[in-house]
């Protein structure tokens, strides 16, 4: 088994996120990988009006997963549940989502769909270039209070302009119609509160909880890689 990560808005340098957690799986024999996603930057194409966005999101994750027929587990964090939900569809070595504080899109919604009246007050939206981004200062307290201090200042690096164009796209698949799929419920998530998750994970085969921010494989790697671990075994039907 394989796992291919898709990092959530506004970040970059995925492997940075999901190193904690990936290290374990490493010591385990289990390879981990996170495609750059286009729309974020990390493919070097220009932002802002007319930049990449979910369509080109879903094509880079999609290319990833289809480069072998190893049997693959997809973690999907945030809007990466988003982007998993079609660029899974179809890919037969894809036998499990995880959606980690994520949203399940349905044929049809896209990243707009799952929002409330106005922009949460975490995000800068810059209309004019066409881009948003996470405020710097609203960073550590809102999606990494329970991380490590050495994690917080580290992470503002990792932060990333991205295309406006992802939050209205919608999706053209919902793999996890088809997929099995568990969902993990983020109990102190304070970007994507429990009860909407809860929400959320209502489309999911089944749900785990875990009292844990909105980045549990930074936080609490080792509960994940046990989850990742378990999903493993039970697709080998160990």
């Amino acid at each position: 088994m394989r796992v291919v990560f898709v990092h959530g808005a506004c970040v970059k340098d995925g492997s940075w996120w999901w190193h904690p957690t990936g290290e374990l799986l490493a010591e385990r024999g289990v390879a981990s990988e996170a495609p750059a996603l286009p729309s974020c930057g990390e493919t070097g194409l220009p932002l802002g009006a007319g930049g990449p966005g979910l369509v080109e999101d879903v094509a880079a994750v999609r290319h990833v997963l289809a480069a072998t027929d190893e049997p693959t587990l997809v973690v999907a964090h945030s809007y990466g549940g988003i982007i998993a939900a079609e660029a899974a569809a179809g890919v037969a070595a894809v036998q499990h989502l995880l959606l980690v504080s994520s949203y399940l899109p349905d044929v049809g919604q896209s990243l707009s769909s799952f929002g409330g009246e106005g922009p949460p007050p975490f995000l800068d939206i810059d209309p004019g270039a066409g881009t948003f981004t996470v405020r710097s200062d609203a960073l550590a307290d809102t999606f990494l209070q329970d991380c490590d201090r050495d994690i917080q200042r580290e992470a503002v690096n990792k932060t990333a302009l991205q295309s406006l164009a992802v939050l209205e796209q919608p999706v053209k698949a919902a793999a996890w119609h088809n997929v099995a799929s568990i969902y993990l419920v983020c109990a102190d998530d304070r970007g994507t509160p429990a009860d909407r998750q809860r929400e959320y994970a209502r489309r999911a085969g089944s749900v785990v909880e875990l009292d844990a921010g909105h980045h549990p494989f930074m936080s609490q790697p080792a509960a994940v890689c046990d989850l990742v671990l378990s999903i493993g075994a039970r697709e080998a039907g160990v």
